[in-house]
């Protein structure tokens, strides 16, 4: 067809010599229409971003390209020598990678970085080269470009990085644009700006895009059409709107339902288990058969791709039998619930906390101001409940969790813990406390010690707080803590880097649980996980929740999340709380301009509850020079001239909730 951009046929990718490779790519077949949003689903190691990196060419050392076609129009890339290729690259074809920061070079300007691109595919003098760059940079909506062309990408917040990698690929004018979770470790409001960015230019410039990610939410917002990709392969193709409404594979099945949500509250997730197989190996049966909740004998042969119409199709021995290929309904296991916390005395009760960081200058370091990170925190957490502190990056969530435990120490505040003052303790009685307030880390990778085996690092809580003397018991208690997080005893004697980004997460949960806490704080602990993993890690939440009358504060930027897990919910803007409430509450009717921002630019995956969604402009400002006023007023949308001068206080509204604005005080 002459509407077709890309056509990939057969693609076959290893890595690796020897006897058995990894069969990264294994018979990939897709196509991609001019001016079409093609997303490309799937969880971390299935082969989506070896896919985008093989029709790119750009493989690491240890690749090769086995097999297989890739036609960008007429011209067959793989057939190209290297210095043909580098002008089909960035020129026709161009790919935004996953994590801006270590795609940009670090000491050189974005104008330098940009004028590199134009420079090579323009060939232009230097007047036009600038005149192109500061074009470049307007297009993808960067605030004063003349200024921002001479700083350097540490200076830019995380969207603007995303937004400069975006002008490098535009500067070639491509047909392809290849999107490699481009909002990944982006927040909401942010993710929001990008994607409507990406639409924006692919209608001005009606450049195709092949989008990468593993956000069901994402692709609902943007994609034409969805490809699921399993071990290597394709295994379903449909149009977006037919995806969306009735997933054919009973992988794509799973994964939708593994999403949390606030009707799943009193239920378990769907979980997928088990894990991606090796890919070191020759398939004879279906790659999904071990993990799938409808495999039948038919599955022990692999099944061949089954086209259901022009544009759609899927690989299952379910679609020769149609009555059976469509999504059953499956009930999934209650939680019991958990006895009110309401009545109770607080566990923690945080009140007007601060945390704020000098800045100091010159040869004799002087204090010339303060990073206010955290400028008066208050919030309490009842026995057995679940405080969700939602916010953009650099909003200070963290420091409220460290200024908590005390891992930094704060400017003022007062932190209880159930009887204690905790920011008045010594040391010493501080260090007995420690086995009552524990913390997940959101890396679980740098959180533990890759040198120590799996049994030392959940022990090594319980030597510190001197809770297990015995050997043998302590060693009893870690196989207790593997078999209650899902892990099999084996574990305990094997190193972090052997198990999945799941399996390690809750490695750290066992290692939590290890000292008995009371009281846990969960920094982002799912924000670089799948669907399917991060079902199982909130499940295990959960159960643990149950069980042991735990207490969460739950630190994200993931309000399905919050919606599925908390009780209450903290919305936090430049280091101070601006709307508290109940999750119900809060989640059906936000109250502050920023809560509605916050929430209308999540992406959802049902059609018929899509909002609005309000465009914040411009990046939070600095904590170091916050605005006069409310912190808020430059970026809301309904800013009034008090809000330039006074900042509001935190009032009660009749309904319970806490809101820091005017117009809310004055009814409007």
């Amino acid at each position: 067809m002459s509407d077709i951009l890309l056509k990939v046929k057969n693609l076959q990718t290893w890595l690796g010599e020897g006897d058995r490779p990894v069969r990264a790519v294994d018979g990939v077949d897709l196509t991609i229409r001019k001016g079409e949003t093609f997303a490309l689903l799937g969880e971390s190691g299935c082969g989506k971003s070896m896919t985008a990196l093989s029709i790119m060419r750009l493989l690491p050392p240890a690749g090769r390209i086995k097999g297989g076609q890739v036609l960008l129009g007429k011209t067959s890339l793989l057939d190209l020598p290297e210095f043909a290729m580098r002008e089909e690259r960035g020129g026709r074809m161009a790919m935004i990678f996953q994590e801006p920061m270590t795609s940009l070079n670090p000491v050189m300007t974005i104008g330098q970085q940009i004028g590199e691109a134009v420079r090579i595919r323009e060939g232009v003098d230097k007047e036009s080269r600038d005149l192109r760059i500061i074009e470049l940079l307007n297009s993808v909506g960067i605030p004063d470009p003349e200024r921002r062309v001479g700083e350097y990408p540490h200076q830019l917040s995380g969207g603007m990085k995303q937004r400069v990698m975006i002008a490098m690929a535009l500067a070639g004018r491509p047909e392809l644009l290849i999107a490699d979770e481009p909002t990944t470790a982006l927040d909401v409001t942010i993710q929001a700006q990008v994607l409507n960015l990406l639409k924006t230019l692919q209608q001005q410039t009606g450049m195709a895009i092949l989008l990468i990610t593993h956000d069901l939410g994402v692709v609902a917002e943007v994609a034409d059409r969805v490809a699921v990709m399993y071990a290597g392969q394709i295994i379903e193709v449909a149009e977006s709107e037919r995806f969306f409404r009735l997933p054919q594979h009973p992988y794509s099945q799973k994964l939708f339902q593994s999403l949390p949500d606030s009707n799943k509250r009193s239920q378990r997730l769907a979980v997928i288990q088990g894990s991606v197989p090796a890919l070191n190996q020759i398939f004879t049966a279906c790659r999904f058969m071990d993990r799938c909740h409808r495999a039948f004998g038919d599955c022990h042969t692999a099944p061949e791709w089954t086209a259901l119409s022009d544009d759609e199709g899927v690989r299952c021995h379910l679609s020769e039998q149609p009555e059976l290929l469509q999504s059953e309904v499956i009930q999934q296991e209650s939680h019991q619930p958990i006895a009110s916390g309401v009545g109770q005395a607080p566990l923690l009760d945080v009140e007007d906390l601060k945390v704020h960081f000098p800045i100091h200058k010159g040869v004799f370091k002087r204090t010339v101001g303060y990073v206010k990170a955290v400028d008066g925190v208050s919030l309490t957490i009842a026995p057995g409940k679940t405080l969700a502190l939602v916010g953009e990056s650099g909003c200070g969530k963290t420091t409220v969790g460290k200024g908590i435990l005390q891992l930094v120490k704060p400017t003022e505040g007062r932190v209880t813990f159930e009887t204690d003052e905790l920011t008045t303790l010594s040391s010493r009685a501080l260090r007995s406390r420690r086995s009552e307030l524990q913390i997940i880390f959101q890396d679980p990778v740098a959180s533990m010690n890759p040198r120590m085996l799996v049994s030392d690092i959940i022990e090594e809580g319980m030597k510190a707080q001197k809770i297990v003397r015995d050997s043998a018991q302590r060693r009893a208690r870690v196989m207790e803590l593997l078999e209650q997080v899902g892990l099999p005893a084996d574990s305990a004697s094997r190193y972090p880097h052997e198990f999945s980004g799941g399996q390690r997460q809750r490695i750290c949960v066992a290692r939590a649980l290890a000292v008995d806490p009371k009281l846990i704080i969960c920094d982002e602990p799912t924000s670089a996980l799948d669907v399917s993993v991060q079902a199982q890690i909130l499940n295990l939440l959960k159960s643990l929740q149950l069980s042991r009358g735990l207490a969460y504060l739950f630190i994200t930027h993931n309000i399905s999340v919050v919606a599925y897990l908390a009780d209450e919910v903290a919305v936090m803007y430049l280091g101070r709380i601006v709307e508290r409430g109940s999750v119900d509450l809060l989640l059906a009717e936000p109250k502050h301009p920023y809560t509605q921002a916050l929430l209308s630019a999540v992406p959802v995956v049902e059609s018929t509850s899509r909002r609005t969604v309000i465009r914040l402009e411009g990046d939070m400002p600095s904590p170091a020079n916050p605005p006069t006023g409310c912190h808020f007023h430059p970026r809301c949308p309904i800013a009034m001239e008090q809000c330039r001068t006074a900042y509001p206080e935190l009032r009660p509204l009749p309904d319970g909730r806490l809101v820091s604005c005017f117009k809310v005080e004055d009814g409007l």
